[in-house]
């Protein structure tokens, strides 16, 4: 699994000129998901997410984790952060799972994440057009991939 974290003062998921969800201040995650992730991936990223410290304490250090700012979170499922650009102009996608492989691991993820942070976790809609909009409050993002796990 590859995610994008990003800290966001606001974060809102359109579809079809619809807010369907909307948050202030916690986490937009992206989650790409590849045929060979696992329960085993799911574990290692929800432990990083929960506990990276990524906002800042009362003297501006990111001392914080969005466990310990009782954060909002969004998680929106994003096939595209496996494209391959190694050849040509037109990227592949042909590491994405497919969507009977990514839906279960994608409400897995979700179900973990709240599990462990002890609140709901908004969505956007698998396989939607979304349109996804954020104020990257930093900006801070960072990318996580689980089987590079630096």
């Amino acid at each position: 699994m590859k995610i994008v974290l990003q800290r966001v003062s606001s974060a809102s998921v359109t579809i079809e000129n619809k807010i369907v969800t909307d948050i202030q201040k916690g986490l937009l995650i992206l989650v790409g998901i590849e045929d060979t992730d696992s329960q085993e991936d799911i574990d290692w990223l929800v432990g990083k997410i929960t506990k990276i410290r990524i906002f800042d304490d009362e003297n501006r250090v990111m001392n914080l984790s969005v466990q310990d700012i009782d954060g909002d979170v969004i998680v929106v499922s994003q096939f595209t952060l496996h494209a391959s650009t190694k050849k040509g102009n037109r990227p592949s996608y042909i590491k994405a799972a497919k969507p009977d492989i990514a839906i279960p691991l994608y409400e897995n993820f979700v179900q973990q994440l709240e599990k462990e942070l002890g609140k709901k976790i908004q969505t956007g809609v698998f396989g939607a057009d979304m349109k996804v909009s954020l104020i990257n409050d930093g900006p801070v993002s960072i990318i996580i991939d689980s089987k590079n796990r630096e």
